[in-house]
């Protein structure tokens, strides 16, 4: 199911988005300052082209305070526009139940785009100590 759901995201706008933030992602390389925000758009990229099966949580650790300078300077430079844009197409894909799903996948590209540093991606998957699968 989720890669029918991937699939259709990919086919309704994934793809595209995909592209921007990858090509943001070269763009903020051009320069040494716009590398690290380049790392953090390079997740927001691979997150936008396959969001299903996948959650952003906090990095065990953070990144302190250099972290909070970074998610701020993020925040004010663009951060607040790309999370609002995922909000906006969220609440739009929420007015169907049919769209709920591709709203929550742009509620967690908004949570990554708001504050992107300090945060990774991944798999729903994950490993119980016992070896027994959670979330299967």
């Amino acid at each position: 199911m989720r890669i029918l759901a991937n699939i259709i995201w990919l086919i309704f706008g994934g793809l595209e988005v995909f592209v921007l933030y990858l090509l943001g992602s070269v763009l903020l390389c051009l320069t040494i300052i716009g590398i690290p925000f380049a790392i953090q758009t390079f997740k927001l990229a691979v997150l936008s082209l396959w969001p299903f099966g996948r959650q952003v949580v906090e990095r065990p650790g953070g990144m302190g305070c250099l972290g909070l300078v970074m998610n701020v300077i993020w925040i004010l430079v663009g951060g607040l526009w790309i999370a609002l844009t995922h909000l906006l197409f969220a609440l739009l894909l929420a007015i169907t139940i049919i769209g709920l799903p591709w709203a929550v996948q742009h509620g967690k590209l908004a949570v990554l785009a708001l504050t992107p540093f300090g945060k990774e991606i991944r798999d729903e998957t994950v490993r119980a100590p016992d070896g027994g699968g959670v979330g299967q």
